[in-house]
């Protein structure tokens, strides 16, 4: 397993692209959200849920992407990485990224379908739910704290 090692510098490299990449995305939906729930004409509707529906695929294979990489460095490391605390606590962090980006998947069709009750002010709180996301996940990978 030693070729692993070779490569792990390239695949935490690609984890990393990939989720910047997501975030900006994950950042910037919601955003569109808040303009879509306070969208008073119809046209400007239509074209907000057009937005949000291409930024929501073109961020969806970033979020496949973050997880296989993390997985790539995870593989050769199982032993330790089943007892590092401080991973658990990560991944907790990073399964409910995931749920926020499927439900901002479901906000989308939502939308989309004119089915939407929530208020802008709902989506501006909705937005900063990825930022402390993101706070966690960075502090527990650098600090390592347990």
């Amino acid at each position: 397993m030693a070729w692993l090692s070779e490569y792990v510098l390239w695949w935490k490299s690609l984890h990393i692209f990939f989720m910047v990449c997501w975030f900006a995305g994950i950042f910037y939906l919601p955003r569109l959200f808040v303009n879509h729930a306070m969208a008073e004409h119809e046209a400007v509707a239509r074209q907000l849920a057009i937005m949000e529906r291409k930024l929501y695929r073109f961020i969806t294979p970033f979020a496949v992407l973050t997880v296989v990489f993390g997985l790539a460095l995870m593989a050769g490391r199982w032993d330790y990485y089943l007892s590092a605390g401080w991973l658990h606590a990560k991944l907790t962090l990073v399964v409910l990224l995931l749920a926020y980006h499927f439900y901002c998947g479901r906000l989308v069709k939502s939308f989309a379908e004119g089915t939407n009750r929530r208020s802008h002010v709902f989506y501006r709180w909705f937005n900063e739910a990825p930022v402390f996301l993101l706070l966690g996940i960075i502090f527990l990978v650098e600090l390592q704290p347990f």
